[in-house]
């Protein structure tokens, strides 16, 4: 397993328990800081690996929601919406319980190039892993978590369709200032097309960040500058600011190669509407890590191709069918978001449908294949989008 986020670990989990030999791989040192809001909705609840306690920093039970700032509307919810998180903290717990599954977790080791042919592979069922320093990791097969600019994702040949800037900060503020925003988040629907800002609050640091089209890198700048000033945080210092990108793969992307699977970011699996990965992070990773082992066990090509295969239709079956009501979402959200900020502020069973997807008792893509009102709206946006395309 190359990776040691919620993919890989989750990967590195399922494989275990399965009695197989697993190495977990993970470049940097444990805990590290990821960019990462941290929202724990209940599906990324649902997917932890047995017996892992999230390290939550709060509980959300109210949402406010501003269009560029205005018309802003808080809705709350008398059960808990979703939980937040450090990166930092989740990762080293998931990677602690893929340990304990039976996972050996090596940190500080950079992965250079992965070989299925050649002299350095000893016969077709095995995957050579070549490490920086000149060390080789030989595997009866291989699990990409390690990001969409990782080297699994480029030897898998995930090809990418949106590519989304995040900026983000922390900021700690003072305990009358984090008392305001315990229990509530926002949600600001932002100048440029599809992006949003948000505010959530982790005891006395609150994270602030923007997302937006990658490609006017000045413009998601001073959207964010703009963010925290109009929220009146602008004095505080930041004790971190990042930037990352986020990457959805395409609708055919490829999900593996021989005896090589990607998973998570690693494949591009993502919600492309709100850009939620954590729990497409673990829902992946578990079934990358349950047909590892069933590749691993292939004793040819063939069979080899046809676990990956079954992988690519577990993911596609589940997760994918998820992306496609995203990008859905998202192309309406773009061209209408006045609409998405009134329908969610002032029609009451839109505010129960978004509540019921953090909590995990549905998703969007059942929302939608499920309501009827939900489907004709959706269907009449994308109308509307294809009308305005054709002009």
């Amino acid at each position: 397993m190359i990776g040691a986020g919620p993919a890989g670990a989750s990967a590195a989990y399922a494989a275990a328990g399965q009695g197989r030999r697993v190495l977990l791989l993970e470049r940097s040192e444990l805990p590290r800081y990821k960019t990462c809001g941290g929202g724990i909705i209940g599906l990324s609840r649902e997917a932890l690996p047995e017996g892992v306690e999230l390290p939550l920093r709060d509980r959300v039970n109210a949402v406010t929601f501003t269009m560029r700032g205005r018309l802003g509307r808080t809705r709350r919810s008398r059960r808990t919406l979703f939980g937040l998180v450090n990166r930092a903290e989740l990762d080293a717990r998931l990677a602690e319980a893929a340990q304990r599954a039976g996972a050996r977790l090596r940190t500080g080791v950079t992965v250079a190039r992965v070989e299925q042919h050649g002299p350095d592979v000893p016969d077709r069922r095995t995957v050579a892993v070549h490490l920086a320093g000149g060390e080789k990791v030989l595997a009866r097969s291989v699990v990409g978590a390690d990001g969409s600019a990782g080297r699994t994702s480029s030897h898998v040949g995930v090809e990418l369709e949106q590519v989304d800037l995040g900026l983000e900060a922390e900021i700690p503020v003072p305990p009358e200032v984090a008392d305001d925003w315990r229990g509530r988040v926002l949600i600001d629907w932002g100048p440029l097309p599809g992006s949003y800002g948000w505010v959530f609050p982790k005891g006395d640091t609150l994270t602030v960040g923007v997302i937006s089209a990658r490609g006017d890198g000045a413009a998601t700048k001073r959207y964010l500058e703009e963010f925290t000033a109009r929220l009146g945080l602008a004095g505080f210092e930041p004790s971190l600011s990042s930037g990352h990108l986020t990457r959805c793969r395409a609708h055919n992307s490829p999900l593996s190669r021989g005896r090589v699977v990607v998973c998570g970011d690693a494949a591009g699996l993502l919600e492309p509407w709100t850009r939620e990965g954590i729990s497409y992070a673990l829902r992946s990773g578990r079934l990358a890590g349950e047909w590892a082992v069933r590749i691993a066990e292939a004793q040819d090509a063939v069979d080899a191709r046809r676990q990956a295969l079954n992988y690519a239709f577990a993911v596609k079956a589940g997760l994918g069918v998820e992306m496609a009501v995203g990008r859905r979402m998202l192309a309406a959200f773009e061209r209408h978001p006045a609409v998405f900020h009134a329908v969610l502020t002032g029609f009451r069973p839109a505010w129960h449908m978004f509540a019921k997807v953090t909590q995990g008792s549905t998703t969007l893509g059942e929302i939608v294949r499920t309501h009827p009102a939900a489907h004709r709206m959706l269907s009449l946006l994308d109308r509307k989008g294809a009308l305005s395309g054709s002009r």
